[in-house]
């Protein structure tokens, strides 16, 4: 959605979910004078008239990916002012990656009073091509970086970028628009700047975080689940550890895969990596799955230092989990007991549903505003596979 910002026309994205952080975007798109219209999972987007080149800041104070518009707004109209973005408070996601590789763009960024002010100096009209390598290859940095480029004069080289799926998708719908990008999904990706970008009716990637959740429930409730539409070389590493746990993973057509739990499952250790690595945002799932498994866990979490919130409520309903700095040691019980439990974040809120599945009687699981950013309508589709799950509003 940030990405079309880039197109001086009209765009469609198709497959976008009815998600929190999708209605906020769309908020922020309007505040720049973007014309909206979501139908069912479609967005139509008109961006031939850009009013502000700002976001206000109540707005992105609650969405982090907010901060991708800096990239394409500066870009398309030499100009953007964006708050210090918000978000799930999972740990430091400093912006100094982003606001250091727009100055290798030639752009001039001040970052006062909490806004990030960014501009293209002088009488040049457009960023200029440049090689940038990247501390560590951050997703939100690479697309951000990725986005500025595809207007700039000349070739950018970003190094060590992200090798994300949703990395790959950003670049294709930049291409579907006119971009030439070459790389994406490595860890070189070479921008040659255009001019001007068309329009575009792009269908977005599965998610592969939502698809895995789903193989986690049915390893953890031991149950045969089909989960499609989903890109399944995306999801290998979670597949693997669900293997190497005791449960096999079935791939029953190209975009189709299938939970076939074998009874007890067996704990692994896991350590949580960029892309092509553990994905952190599968972590807090697999531990609720831990926490019933046979023998103990080893869990390192190596991408956000606060990413450890969930443990105290797992523990609520009778997981034995000991927390040293980013590692978790969690040693399997027999049985999870319902509990009343608080959702810290939006991963954390998918693992507790995933351990009321298994647990024994009721839980009652508050802070849903989290699970609505990355979940759409989860409840429902838990409920068409049995699950015995409703939402209420508390008195």
């Amino acid at each position: 959605m940030a990405g079309a910002l880039l197109c001086p026309d009209q765009c469609r994205i198709r497959n976008v979910p009815q998600l929190a952080d999708v209605g906020r975007m769309l908020e922020i798109l309007e505040a720049l004078g973007v014309k909206t219209q979501q139908q069912g999972d479609c967005i139509d987007l008109d961006l031939r008239d850009l009013s502000s080149p700002a976001a206000p800041y109540e707005l992105v104070n609650q969405l982090r990916a907010s901060f991708f518009a800096i990239g394409p707004l500066l870009a398309r109209v030499g100009v953007a002012r964006m708050p210090l973005p918000g978000g799930c408070n999972i740990g430091a996601r400093p912006v100094d990656l982003h606001v250091r590789g727009l100055r290798a763009l030639g752009a001039h960024v001040q970052i006062e009073h909490g806004i990030v002010s960014a501009a293209i100096p002088g009488s040049r009209r457009r960023l200029q091509g440049a090689r940038i390598y990247l501390d560590c290859p951050s997703v939100g940095a690479t697309e951000t970086l990725m986005m500025a480029a595809v207007l700039a004069e000349g070739e950018t080289i970003l190094e060590n970028a992200a090798q994300e799926p949703e990395v790959v998708d950003l670049a294709n719908f930049c291409r579907a628009m006119g971009a030439r990008i070459r790389g994406a999904g490595t860890n070189t990706i070479s921008i040659q700047g255009v001019e001007r970008l068309h329009t575009a009716d792009y269908a977005i990637i599965p998610d592969r975080i939502e698809a895995g959740t789903f193989l986690i429930a049915g390893a953890i409730t031991n149950s045969v689940i089909n989960v499609a539409p989903v890109i399944p070389d995306h999801l290998s590493a979670t597949i693997a550890k669900l293997e190497e746990m005791g449960c096999p993973i079935v791939q029953t057509s190209s975009n189709e895969l299938q939970t076939q739990p074998q009874g007890s499952l067996r704990g692994v250790d896991l350590r949580t990596l960029p892309y092509p690595g553990f994905p952190t945002d599968m972590q807090a799932q697999f531990m609720a799955l831990m926490s019933i498994c046979e023998g103990d866990s080893v869990i390192t979490e190596t991408v956000f230092e606060n990413r450890m919130q969930h443990v105290a409520e797992l523990q609520r309903m009778g997981a034995d989990i000991r927390l040293q700095g980013n590692t978790a040691i969690v040693r399997g019980v027999p049985q999870l007991s319902g509990a009343p439990v608080l959702a810290t974040d939006l991963r954390a809120s998918a693992a507790l549903i995933l351990a009321a599945l298994a647990a024994e009687g009721k839980t009652q699981i508050s802070g849903l505003q989290h699970l609505d950013r990355g979940y759409e309508n989860i409840e429902e589709k838990l409920r068409k596979l049995g699950a015995d799950i409703k939402r209420f509003t508390a008195e």
